[in-house]
């Protein structure tokens, strides 16, 4: 039996690792495509490891992105993002990846998807696809190629590489930033009664508890709770619960077998000394909050790209939970810490008539291509 042999590039975007394809090196057929892309990853694999495909077995290793020219005279890329499972023969098309977005520029330049100088910054217009919404990539050039090294930091990455500046352009355009009308909720989970929440869709949609809700500090690291199964099943049920007061699904069974990739749920406190999973002190001086957030039904080594711009959202607009924790500051600029470290995100937001918007939100990452070539699919 031949195996197909199809164009790809591995990537890393934040903290996020995925590969990437051009939409026309994919088969047309909906049902054909996600068939590969499950093998491409290594999906299903009973054993939780993928050892047979690209994936790398956690929720911020096992993602694809499939990249074509945009029709739309606002943007010059449309970009897919499929978050997939590991146990599972599913792929979740119904959320982005922010971290994962920090890639999609160099990739499409270094693909000719676009013209962008030499030397400089090349600004790329960016669809995203799933959520509808328009992102702008800042990607810096230096000699006709994408700059790809750098000493720009980040937590949660080992080695320094080249700034990425993201803007994430009206993320509740066409939408409710808040789905259910208001900046506070009551929601009442099974087995843990009624509790505080703010649900937002801003990147992502996404809810809102304060720590101690979970019977957690906000100073977690993944190794304190991802072996701890009914801590999960909590954290789940708040989440299949939030979904269904988003609107998002019908019932909370259906938001943890049909819909594990969204709505994320997230966790904040007030600044607390932590050691973050690389050994350094976080001390509260460097931060205005703590968050954690759950990524496909486990706590995330770090902190997902949407969840950041859902923080920033949140944290701009007062009443919600998270503003109560941390408002934001003049520049609309919070810093967090979450497992991996500290990262600062900001918001434009503004209050017309009556109503809170946000305009956009902005953070920096870094993105470099790990491999390029050909993936190998059983045919």
């Amino acid at each position: 039996m031949k195996q197909l042999r199809i164009p790809a590039v591995y990537m890393r975007g934040g903290t996020s690792k995925g590969v990437f394809f051009l939409k026309e090196d994919l088969p047309a057929d909906p049902m054909e495509r996600e068939r590969v892309l499950l093998r491409v990853i290594g999906s299903p694999d009973r054993y939780g490891k993928q050892t047979d495909g690209m994936g790398g077995a956690t929720s911020s290793t096992s993602k694809i992105v499939i990249l074509s020219k945009s029709a739309r005279p606002d943007s010059d890329v449309d970009y897919l993002f499929g978050q997939v499972a590991i146990d599972k023969p599913a792929i979740d098309w119904t959320g982005n990846c922010g971290n994962l977005s920090t890639a999609v520029g160099p990739f499409a330049i270094e693909a000719g998807l676009l013209g962008a100088p030499a030397d400089g910054t090349a600004v790329v217009r960016i669809w995203q696809t799933n959520i509808r919404k328009r992102i702008i990539s800042h990607v810096p050039m230096q000699a006709g190629e994408v700059q790809e090294l750098g000493g720009f930091e980040l937590d949660g990455v080992a080695f320094p590489a080249a700034e990425v500046r993201l803007e994430f352009l009206e993320p509740a355009e066409g939408g409710a930033l808040f789905p259910t009308g208001r900046r506070l909720d009551r929601l009442d989970v099974p087995g843990v009664g009624q509790i505080e929440a703010t649900l937002i869709d801003a990147g992502n949609p996404t809810i809102f508890v304060d720590a101690a809700t979970l019977g957690l500090k906000g100073t977690e690291l993944q190794g304190d709770i991802n072996g701890d199964k009914k801590m999960l099943g909590l954290a789940e049920a708040v989440r299949s619960h939030g979904a269904v007061a988003m609107g998002l699904t019908r019932t909370a069974a259906e938001a943890t077998e049909k819909r594990p990739g969204t709505p994320k749920l997230a966790f904040v406190a007030k600044p607390a000394p932590y050691t973050a999973s690389d050994g350094k002190t976080v001390e509260p001086a460097a931060i205005d909050m703590l968050a954690r957030i759950f990524s496909m039904g486990v706590l995330h080594h770090a902190m997902t790209g949407t969840g950041a711009v859902a923080i920033a959202a949140a944290a701009a607009i007062p009443g919600t939970l998270v503003h109560r924790v941390a408002p934001a500051g003049k520049d609309g600029r919070v810093r967090f810490g979450h497992p991996s470290g500290v990262l600062a995100v900001g918001a434009e937001a503004c209050e017309e008539a009556g109503a809170w918007a946000i305009k956009k939100v902005m953070m920096s990452r870094s993105a470099r291509r790990l491999m390029e070539g050909w993936v190998r699919v059983p045919a």
